[in-house]
Protein backbone atom coordinates (compact mmCIF):
# COMPACT_ATOMS: atom_id res chain seq x y z
CA UNK A 1 0.00 0.00 0.00
CA UNK A 2 1.30 3.44 -0.88
CA UNK A 3 1.85 5.52 2.25
CA UNK A 4 0.41 8.69 0.72
CA UNK A 5 -2.72 7.07 -0.74
CA UNK A 6 -6.02 7.60 1.08
CA UNK A 7 -7.41 4.64 2.96
CA UNK A 8 -11.03 3.85 3.68
CA UNK A 9 -12.18 2.42 6.96
CA UNK A 10 -15.49 0.90 5.78
CA UNK A 11 -17.01 0.29 9.22
CA UNK A 12 -16.79 3.99 10.02
CA UNK A 13 -17.20 5.36 6.50
CA UNK A 14 -13.96 7.31 6.87
CA UNK A 15 -11.46 8.11 4.15
CA UNK A 16 -8.21 9.37 5.59
CA UNK A 17 -4.65 9.62 4.27
CA UNK A 18 -2.57 6.60 5.31
CA UNK A 19 0.03 8.81 6.97
CA UNK A 20 -2.57 9.81 9.59
CA UNK A 21 -2.95 6.16 10.68
CA UNK A 22 -0.97 5.33 13.80
CA UNK A 23 -0.34 2.31 15.99
CA UNK A 24 -1.84 2.30 19.47
CA UNK A 25 -2.00 -0.26 22.26
CA UNK A 26 -5.30 -1.02 23.89
CA UNK A 27 -5.58 -2.75 27.22
CA UNK A 28 -8.01 -5.63 27.45
CA UNK A 29 -9.68 -7.56 30.20
CA UNK A 30 -7.49 -10.47 31.34
CA UNK A 31 -7.51 -13.35 28.82
CA UNK A 32 -9.65 -11.37 26.32
CA UNK A 33 -6.88 -10.54 23.84
CA UNK A 34 -8.03 -12.94 21.09
CA UNK A 35 -11.71 -12.03 21.54
CA UNK A 36 -10.90 -8.33 21.32
CA UNK A 37 -8.74 -8.89 18.22
CA UNK A 38 -11.59 -10.80 16.52
CA UNK A 39 -14.13 -8.08 17.37
CA UNK A 40 -11.84 -5.32 16.09
CA UNK A 41 -11.23 -7.26 12.86
CA UNK A 42 -15.01 -7.46 12.38
CA UNK A 43 -14.96 -3.66 12.53
CA UNK A 44 -12.22 -3.80 9.87
CA UNK A 45 -9.59 -2.28 12.14
CA UNK A 46 -5.94 -3.26 11.56
CA UNK A 47 -4.78 -5.30 14.54
CA UNK A 48 -1.52 -6.89 15.61
CA UNK A 49 -1.72 -9.54 18.30
CA UNK A 50 1.74 -11.09 18.73
CA UNK A 51 1.40 -14.70 19.87
CA UNK A 52 3.95 -17.11 21.32
CA UNK A 53 3.64 -20.80 20.55
CA UNK A 54 4.30 -23.41 23.23
CA UNK A 55 3.48 -27.02 23.87
CA UNK A 56 1.48 -27.83 26.99
CA UNK A 57 1.48 -31.30 28.45
CA UNK A 58 -1.45 -32.61 30.43
CA UNK A 59 -1.68 -36.08 31.91
CA UNK A 60 -3.83 -37.37 29.05
CA UNK A 61 -2.77 -35.19 26.09
CA UNK A 62 -0.36 -32.73 24.60
CA UNK A 63 -1.45 -29.55 22.85
CA UNK A 64 0.17 -26.61 21.06
CA UNK A 65 -1.01 -23.35 22.62
CA UNK A 66 -0.80 -19.87 21.13
CA UNK A 67 -0.80 -17.30 23.91
CA UNK A 68 -0.46 -13.52 23.70
CA UNK A 69 3.11 -12.28 23.95
CA UNK A 70 1.94 -9.19 25.86
CA UNK A 71 -0.89 -10.27 28.16
CA UNK A 72 -3.89 -7.92 28.25
CA UNK A 73 -2.74 -5.85 25.25
CA UNK A 74 -3.66 -5.68 21.55
CA UNK A 75 -2.06 -3.31 19.03
CA UNK A 76 -4.32 -1.47 16.60
CA UNK A 77 -3.63 0.83 13.65
CA UNK A 78 -6.27 3.51 13.27
CA UNK A 79 -6.64 7.11 12.15
CA UNK A 80 -6.05 9.52 14.98
CA UNK A 81 -9.74 10.51 15.19
CA UNK A 82 -12.09 10.70 18.17
CA UNK A 83 -14.93 8.70 16.59
CA UNK A 84 -12.60 5.82 15.75
CA UNK A 85 -11.23 5.76 19.30
CA UNK A 86 -14.77 5.72 20.68
CA UNK A 87 -15.70 2.73 18.51
CA UNK A 88 -12.60 0.88 19.74
CA UNK A 89 -13.45 1.65 23.37
CA UNK A 90 -16.98 0.31 22.81
CA UNK A 91 -15.55 -3.07 21.80
CA UNK A 92 -16.35 -5.81 24.31
CA UNK A 93 -13.25 -6.55 26.40
CA UNK A 94 -11.36 -3.29 25.70
CA UNK A 95 -10.72 -1.39 28.93
CA UNK A 96 -8.80 1.64 27.62
CA UNK A 97 -6.07 2.99 25.38
CA UNK A 98 -2.55 2.83 26.79
CA UNK A 99 -1.32 6.34 27.50
CA UNK A 100 -2.02 9.43 29.54
CA UNK A 101 -5.55 9.39 31.00
CA UNK A 102 -6.55 6.55 28.68
CA UNK A 103 -6.38 8.73 25.56
CA UNK A 104 -3.64 6.68 23.95
CA UNK A 105 -0.21 7.65 22.73
CA UNK A 106 0.92 6.52 19.26
CA UNK A 107 3.55 3.77 19.17
CA UNK A 108 6.34 4.26 16.60
CA UNK A 109 5.99 1.96 13.58
CA UNK A 110 9.60 0.78 14.04
CA UNK A 111 8.80 -0.70 17.47
CA UNK A 112 5.86 -2.72 16.11
CA UNK A 113 7.99 -3.83 13.14
CA UNK A 114 10.81 -4.97 15.45
CA UNK A 115 8.43 -7.31 17.31
CA UNK A 116 7.08 -8.61 13.96
CA UNK A 117 10.62 -9.33 12.75
CA UNK A 118 11.47 -11.34 15.87
CA UNK A 119 8.30 -13.41 15.51
CA UNK A 120 8.49 -14.03 11.75
CA UNK A 121 12.20 -14.90 11.68
CA UNK A 122 11.81 -17.52 14.40
CA UNK A 123 14.77 -16.23 16.42
CA UNK A 124 14.71 -17.41 20.04
CA UNK A 125 14.01 -14.60 22.49
CA UNK A 126 13.07 -14.17 26.09
CA UNK A 127 11.28 -11.52 28.09
CA UNK A 128 13.50 -8.84 29.50
CA UNK A 129 12.84 -6.19 32.13
CA UNK A 130 12.06 -2.83 30.54
CA UNK A 131 15.09 -0.50 30.44
CA UNK A 132 15.22 3.28 30.21
CA UNK A 133 18.99 3.40 29.86
CA UNK A 134 21.40 1.91 27.32
CA UNK A 135 22.72 2.65 23.88
CA UNK A 136 20.40 2.28 20.91
CA UNK A 137 21.98 -0.06 18.34
CA UNK A 138 21.16 -1.65 14.99
CA UNK A 139 22.13 -5.13 13.76
CA UNK A 140 23.98 -5.10 10.43
CA UNK A 141 23.75 -8.20 8.24
CA UNK A 142 22.36 -11.64 8.93
CA UNK A 143 18.75 -12.62 9.45
CA UNK A 144 18.15 -9.70 11.83
CA UNK A 145 19.57 -7.00 9.55
CA UNK A 146 18.19 -3.57 10.47
CA UNK A 147 16.67 -4.63 13.81
CA UNK A 148 17.11 -1.82 16.35
CA UNK A 149 17.04 -1.88 20.11
CA UNK A 150 19.05 -1.28 23.26
CA UNK A 151 22.33 -3.08 23.76
CA UNK A 152 22.75 -4.66 27.17
CA UNK A 153 25.89 -6.49 28.32
CA UNK A 154 25.53 -9.11 31.03
CA UNK A 155 28.61 -11.14 31.99
CA UNK A 156 30.22 -10.53 28.57
CA UNK A 157 27.02 -11.76 26.89
CA UNK A 158 25.56 -9.13 24.55
CA UNK A 159 21.79 -8.89 24.28
CA UNK A 160 19.59 -6.66 22.13
CA UNK A 161 16.44 -5.46 23.85
CA UNK A 162 13.45 -4.62 21.64
CA UNK A 163 11.00 -2.43 23.55
CA UNK A 164 7.49 -1.08 23.28
CA UNK A 165 8.16 2.06 25.31
CA UNK A 166 4.59 3.13 25.94
CA UNK A 167 3.67 -0.21 27.54
CA UNK A 168 7.06 -0.63 29.22
CA UNK A 169 7.41 -4.17 27.86
CA UNK A 170 10.55 -5.60 26.29
CA UNK A 171 11.92 -8.71 24.57
CA UNK A 172 15.58 -9.65 24.46
CA UNK A 173 17.58 -11.61 21.89
CA UNK A 174 21.24 -12.69 22.07
CA UNK A 175 23.34 -10.88 19.47
CA UNK A 176 26.63 -12.76 19.83
CA UNK A 177 28.03 -13.23 16.32
CA UNK A 178 26.02 -10.37 14.79
CA UNK A 179 27.69 -7.13 13.76
CA UNK A 180 26.10 -4.18 15.52
CA UNK A 181 26.44 -0.43 15.06
CA UNK A 182 25.12 2.66 16.79
CA UNK A 183 21.66 3.60 15.52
Amino acid sequence: MNISSPRVLPYFGLTMPSDTWKWFAVQTRPRYEKKVAAELQKKQIDIFLPLSVSTHQWTDRQRIIQSPLFQSYVFIRIPDAADTRLAVLRTNGVTNFVGVRGTGIPIPECEIEAVRILLTRGVPFQFHPFLNVGQRVRIVGGSLDGLQGLLVAKNDDQTLVVSIHLMQRSLSVRVGGYRIEAA
